[in-house]
């Protein structure tokens, strides 16, 4: 039997006006997710236990079977072990993001929590600047992707209040900042890294060529090293995880899972989705069991781009359901789980704890539930709920109940 998770990051929604009362997911034209939710089990899940925020490393630590409940730490942590950075037992991982600040009326706003999409290469050659001037016994700075990159402050705090910059795009950073215990020290890295990156010779090539300054860092989602069972302890499973984001890629390390690297694979709309269904389906012939990542549906809503949504969610279904469903055919015995982390509603440009609409399909003679297309009204439709999301995975694997 082989099993595969297609997650499309924040493709969940509400409805809204512009489109007639739908969400994206309804407005979007899916033929391969509908055909999916027509022929297999469609309902809801809740990914993100209560008390809990949220994130992506939340809800996706639920996706992969993870009780965050029992495990979750942090966001950081889990980035950390993606880009191959080993914590000490006393060491705190923060995420930390090169964002656009913007003075008005007085106040700062943060204009752009990605420092407009800033490449890989430049992030890297803001990371050594810091490093070269603020990089000391106590905090260490390393690269990571794009505007994602880490920082670990060796014997830390990690009970402070962190806010995740995309949650306040447009808003005042002033009741944002770090709190609690360590957070002075926290916040004197940020206003530090401001006075370094204002005069730096990249962000002066940039605001020449147009594009925002990355003029500060962002840190957040602090926690120390998580301890996960592996697929094999667990399911007994050998598999693969493929995806732009550390953080995934985290998880996947955590748990026992191979990282494959997908050129072309950027976390946005121009990411190259075929490559990654191609890589998934080579990956199944050696393994039990596949996680492909997409973030650009949530990158999209984050950015308040309705436009790039629902291109995101449809460029999803035809590059990498279609190719998924008619190339796993070859493996006979097969599972697919289709469904987002979490919503990211465009209205708020950021996360919320509801429910999310997840398919299993498992080709001929699967017991499924007969629902009309994929979407947050058809799966509400069916009666089938999941309430704890991370049950999902043994479900796939005729280990659990079908929801209640």
């Amino acid at each position: 039997m082989k099993y595969i998770v297609l997650l499309g990051d924040g493709m969940s929604d509400e409805p809204l006006d512009i489109l007639g009362g739908k969400s994206p997911l309804q407005a979007a034209n899916t033929p391969n997710m509908d055909f999916m939710a027509r022929n297999g089990l469609l309902g809801l899940a809740a990914t993100v236990p209560q008390g809990l925020p949220p994130g992506s490393d939340v809800a996706n630590l639920s996706v992969f079977g993870y009780d965050p409940r029992c495990c979750y730490t942090g966001r950081s942590p889990l980035e950390a072990a993606s880009i191959g950075v080993a914590l000490g037992p006393d060491d705190v991982a923060f995420r930390l993001n090169f964002v656009t600040l913007a003075p008005d009326g007085g106040r700062i706003y943060m204009k752009d929590f990605s420092a407009d999409h800033i490449s890989t290469p430049e992030g890297g050659e803001l990371i050594a600047a810091l490093r070269e001037q603020l990089e000391d016994d106590e905090f260490h700075f390393f690269p990571g992707v794009g505007y994602r990159h880490l920082m670990v402050w060796r014997n830390g705090c990690s009970a402070m209040k962190t806010v995740p910059p995309h949650d306040i795009t447009g808003k005042s950073v002033i009741d944002s900042f770090p709190s609690g215990e360590g957070a002075d020290r926290i916040i004197n890295l940020m206003n530090s890294s401001q006075m370094i990156l204002h005069n730096h010779p990249l962000n002066k090539r940039r605001e020449a060529e147009d594009h925002l300054p990355a003029n500060s860092i962002w840190l957040w989602g602090q926690g120390r090293t998580p301890r996960i069972s592996s697929y094999q302890e667990s399911y007994g499973l050998t598999g693969a995880v493929i995806s732009a984001v550390d953080l995934i890629k985290g998880i996947g390390i955590a748990a026992g899972l191979d990282i494959i690297a997908v050129p072309g694979a950027t976390g946005y709309i121009d990411t190259d989705y075929r490559g990654k269904a191609e890589a998934a389906l080579e990956a199944l012939k050696s393994r039990d069991f596949v996680y492909l990542h997409v973030e650009a549906p949530d990158e999209a809503s984050h950015a308040g781009r309705l436009d790039h949504k629902i291109q995101a969610i449809e460029d999803f279904d035809a590059k990498v359901v279609g190719p998924v469903l008619e190339g796993i055919k070859a493996f006979g015995d097969y599972r697919i789980l289709c469904m987002p982390d979490h919503p990211t509603p465009i209205s708020i440009m950021t996360h919320t704890s509801d429910p999310v609409p997840f398919v299993i399909y498992g080709g001929e003679g699967f017991p499924g539930n007969g629902g009309g297309s994929y979407d947050e009204v058809a799966a509400k439709a069916t009666g089938c709920f999941v309430p704890e999301g991370f049950r999902l995975i043994s479900m796939m694997m005729g280990r659990g109940p079908a929801g209640e």
